[in-house]
């Protein structure tokens, strides 16, 4: 199975149980509840990669490693993959959130200057760098608590110069911060005060300025610092972007070449689904009023489906996209935190696992490897990430439990000790 000896660069041993969440592919049906647990495992990095894992005993005899960790009473895992954040915005809505509490209409509360537009006004008066430091803290937090993969949208500029800061940003925090990020331009996340009474004028500033020009800004100056390619997502909803409008963004990202992906049946299910897969869209994400014939489409296809519990919890509401039917009738299930300062102000996949299991009844396997492999396929980078297997790359965590299931089963902590990036401890 391995050469005589070999040398490696770090050597993880004696865990209590080694989780890998292996798989050729996106998981799907009774695959979901399988995540590849060894017990008193070890596994050993060179280079940044995996190279070797299995028994303790037969690992650390076939290894001379560098530097070693006892892992003893621990679980080791894959870095936990966050496929749908808008981490980089200005400000907050915590004043918002209060008077959402004491019952005020979210009507009134938009004629009070909150929602989306409230944020917009913030991240547009920040600038780059204003938005760098208030988005740092968040990535630090939520490294901290495993997340070594996550993508980070715009749409909360809503305007060609603000849509361009947020992706400069964000990438300033890629070339930084030790976590990989993969952007996405969601300029058709509202429509912008200044085009209220014109919104097919925004349709046409997104389709015909925003994105070629974010396209043209990725090619030349930030397409080499990412594991993807620059995706294109737009919010089909009432209120937001109907389909025909949302199919002719995505059909112009596709064009500028953003892979596709869609914010879609949060409140009203529109027909978005179809017409996201139809376009070989990578994920749809919320789904919590998606229909049995779109859950059926979407089995059939390559598409993950991305489900948020945080912004369903956060916002006290009981419409939980219904998870388990999903991965009843085979689709690719991925959860995310979905962190934004207006529904999910959540930085913790293990929360999210642990919302998903009790009011979704997702087993912990199946929550684990939606934050995991799953995730992972969600941003089209599952060839590379999400699973410890021979050959991908070494993102590793150590959880102080020496069960998987502790993650979900324990909530308001941290569990995660360590984190390994691409074979470095941080």
């Amino acid at each position: 199975m391995f050469h005589l000896y070999m040398d490696c660069d770090l050597l993880i041993h004696s865990a209590a149980q080694l989780v890998t969440c292996a798989s050729p592919s996106s998981k799907r049906g009774a695959a979901m509840r399988e995540v590849g647990a060894l017990a008193n495992a070890a596994i050993a990095v060179s280079d940044g990669q995996i190279v070797a894992l299995g028994p303790s005993d037969d690992i650390r005899a076939v290894c001379h490693a560098k530097h070693s960790i006892d892992a003893s009473g621990k679980t080791v895992l894959p870095g936990f993959i966050d496929p749908h954040t808008h981490l980089v915005y200005a400000g907050d809505r915590v004043a918002e959130w209060e008077m959402k509490l004491r019952g005020v209409p979210y009507l009134d509360i938009l004629a009070a200057g909150g929602g989306i537009v409230s944020t917009m006004r913030a991240t547009r008066a920040a600038g780059v760098a204003g938005l760098v430091a208030q988005a740092k803290p968040r990535l630090d937090t939520m490294f901290r608590n495993g997340v070594t993969t996550c993508e980070i949208k715009t749409g909360y500029g809503l305007s060609l110069a603000a849509e361009l800061a947020m992706l400069q940003a964000s990438e300033q925090l890629a070339q930084t911060h030790p976590c990989d990020i993969l952007l996405t331009l969601l300029a058709a996340h509202t429509t912008p005060p200044e085009f209220k009474s014109d919104p097919g004028g925004y349709v046409d500033l997104v389709v015909e300025r925003i994105i070629p020009q974010a396209a043209l800004w990725f090619e030349h100056e930030a397409k080499s610092n990412h594991a993807g390619p620059l995706a294109c997502d737009v919010f089909c909803e009432n209120h937001a972007f109907d389909v025909a409008q949302s199919q002719r963004i995505l059909r112009a990202g596709k064009t500028h070449g953003m892979t596709p992906k869609i914010h879609v049946d949060q409140f009203t299910s529109l027909g978005g689904v179809k017409m996201a897969l139809e376009l070989g869209a990578v994920s749809c994400d919320h789904l919590e009023v998606t229909t049995p014939e779109d859950r059926a489409r979407l089995a059939q296809s390559n598409t993950v489906a991305v489900v948020l519990p945080a912004v369903t919890f956060h916002l006290g509401s009981q419409q939980f996209a219904n998870a388990c039917a999903m991965i009843d009738d085979g689709c690719a299930l991925a959860l995310s935190t979905d962190l934004n300062p207006g529904s999910a102000p959540c930085l913790s996949p293990s929360l999210v696992m642990a919302i998903a299991c009790r009011y979704q009844k997702l087993s912990p396997a199946e929550a684990l490897n939606a934050c995991t492999i799953n995730a992972a396929h969600a941003l089209g980078i599952g060839h590379r990430v999400g699973s410890l297997e021979i050959g991908k790359q070494a993102d590793i965590l150590i959880v102080a439990a020496p069960d998987y299931r502790h993650l979900a089963y324990q909530f308001g902590n941290n569990l995660v000790e360590r984190v390994i990036k691409n074979g470095r401890e941080y």
